[in-house]
């Protein structure tokens, strides 16, 4: 074995040698000389190249001791100047900047609509200018609807026209209100429906005149404020009916420091007439009070002096005592109150009430002897607002309403003689999540104790309103109501009263019930663009014929729908 690798290796070494000689060529040529030496001449077949190292190609080494300084030549000559110190920082030319464009106000509008029941229903409102400190603007309203009984129709119209003025010391403001009330005395009794098949008709006319001027709010603890207030107002129905009435308010405060010193008064001039009956119930009001309000407190105690002159000639005082208690500041506020007064009765507050009054309504004042109430207000956050109050009130001479002996469709009025009891629980919730949603609620209940009557008629024990309002986008919005009442008592005549009517016969009378009802309505708006929109409503879905008075039943679901243009 190791014979082989012997002759294998000098092979190799061979073979090696044998390449190497054939690289090149020898060849042996003669020189013709004298010497006649022989020589050898090389043919290189490739070029050669000779690398030298770095090292080799330095010639000498460099002298590191040799250093020549460089002096650049230059040409320049020097200027004489004086410096100048500024040291004022200067002004800044403001660049007028592109006027903004106004934005477009849109505060006017035009709404008109139509629906079942021969409903129709058109408004206006314009409001004019930019100006803050001077408004001037109108609304008008037209509403009328129509239900399947003899006479079951309504149409109403309100004008008013406004006007503000803010100065630098006072702020004036007025306004003139027209209100007409169209309706039928359509009262039905299922029971005996030949008696009332061609109703009469009823027009209520209300006009009134309002001005006020108010001294503008300041910071100065010695500050002096004041404002008065003159309204007067005309009304009046189809028939013999007339009443006038004129009431001027006022107060002047004196502020000092923590305490305030004041007096407010008003005085009411009216007058109302019929064919049979002339009544003048004219009242002056005196409230001098005081005023502490500090750390959270606010108590103001004082008296009510009431003078009755006209018809009726009395003298009153009565204590007016208020006071309010902030626990945690805008969260939970306690107020309690103790007051009287005399409340003057016309017959634009009963019409306003009950529209189907009989003629010649017997009118007298109530006196609130002694009113008591206490509860709780305040907020739980950013939208959420709460208040809930309980309340006693000893009042005589209440006014009633009850059917006519002669012709129930029409209402006359009657007075409680003696102290009437009334104890009631008062709530309100308001709930605004955001612009897009945003819930109400109230509750009333009232317990009433009659002075003479069997019961306190039409007044209702419980009653609970609520409103809801979700905009689902922009352009689509909805909304929602219910009223809930309770059921309430009337007083049927079955032989005719004496006249004037003193204390109650209940030999000759009968009580009614008068259901409870539940109204619900809905509606829904599409905001078409800037300008239009459409807008559809649906009152008393359940369709149901419930009376607020004895013989009257609502019309039933009513549905209307209509455009809005604003400007």
């Amino acid at each position: 074995m190791r014979l082989t690798k012997l002759i294998y290796s000098t092979l190799l070494f061979v073979t090696a040698g044998s390449l190497s000689a054939l690289a090149q060529d020898t060849k042996t040529t003669e020189k013709k000389t004298e010497e006649k030496a022989v020589t050898e001449e090389i043919e290189v077949v490739r070029p050669y190249k000779p690398v030298l190292a770095e090292a080799v190609k330095l010639r000498r080494s460099p002298d590191l001791n040799t250093v020549k300084t460089y002096k650049a030549k230059f040409n320049y000559s020097l200027t004489d100047r004086k410096l100048g110190l500024n040291s004022d920082i200067n002004k800044l030319q403001a660049q007028q900047v592109a006027k903004e464009k106004e934005t477009e106000l849109i505060n006017n509008y035009l709404k008109g609509g139509f629906g079942i029941r021969t409903t129709v229903l058109g408004e206006a409102y314009i409001n004019l200018g930019r100006d803050e400190a001077l408004q001037a603007g109108a609304f008008f309203k037209h509403f009328g609807q129509k239900g399947k009984l003899a006479g079951q129709e309504v149409n109403q119209q309100q004008l008013s026209v406004f006007g503000r003025s803010i100065g630098d010391v006072v702020t004036m403001s007025g306004r003139i209100n027209y209100q007409r009330n169209g309706l039928f005395f359509y009262g039905y009794n299922p029971e005996k429906p030949e008696l009332n098949l061609t109703p009469e008709k009823q027009t209520l006319n209300f006009i009134e005149a309002e001005g006020e001027i108010v001294n503008k709010f300041t910071d100065d603890p010695d500050a002096l404020s004041y404002a008065v207030k003159l309204n007067g107002y005309l009304w009046n129905d189809k028939y013999a009916a007339k009443e006038n009435s004129v009431i001027l308010n006022g107060y002047v405060n004196k502020r000092i420091s923590s305490f305030n010193l004041g007096l407010a008064a008003s005085t009411e001039f009216g007058t109302t007439k019929d064919a049979l009956t002339s009544v003048g119930n004219n009242l002056l009001k005196l409230n001098p009070y005081i005023r502490l309000e500090a750390n959270g407190v606010k108590i103001n105690a004082g008296i009510n002096f009431v003078q009755e002159f006209g018809a009726f000639s009395k003298s009153r005082i009565f204590p007016a005592v208020t006071a309010d208690l902030t626990l945690i500041p805008d969260y939970l506020q306690l107020f309690a109150e103790v007051k009287g007064d005399v409340n003057r009765n016309s017959l634009k507050q009963f019409s306003d009430e009950n529209p189907f009054l009989n003629a010649n309504i017997d009118i007298k004042n109530s006196v609130e002897k002694l009113s008591f109430s206490a509860g709780i207000k305040g907020t739980g956050g950013p939208g959420f607002g709460y208040k809930a109050r309980v309340y006693h009130k000893k009042i005589s001479d209440m006014a009633l309403f009850v059917n006519n002996f002669a012709n129930p469709t029409r209402f006359d009025v009657i007075y409680d003689f003696g102290n009437t009891t009334m104890t009631g629980l008062e709530g309100e919730i308001s709930i605004q999540v955001s612009n897009s949603l945003k819930w109400t609620g109230k509750l009333n209940f009232e317990d009433y104790q009659p002075a003479q009557e069997s019961a306190s008629w039409y007044k209702p024990q419980m009653r609970i309103s609520s409103d809801l309002l979700f905009n689902i986008t922009d352009k689509i919005g909805l909304n929602a109501s219910v009223a809930i009442q309770d059921a309430s008592k009337a007083k049927v005549y079955t032989a005719a009263p004496a006249s004037p009517y003193l204390v109650p016969d209940p030999s000759i009378e009968t009580v009614v019930s008068v259901k409870g009802f539940v109204d619900l309505g809905v509606g829904a708006s599409y905001k078409i663009n800037n300008k239009f929109s459409a807008f559809a409503r649906a009152n008393n879905l359940f369709n149901s014929s419930y009376s607020r008075y004895l013989y009257y039943p609502t019309i039933g679901t009513n549905i209307f729908g209509g455009l809005t243009y604003s400007f």
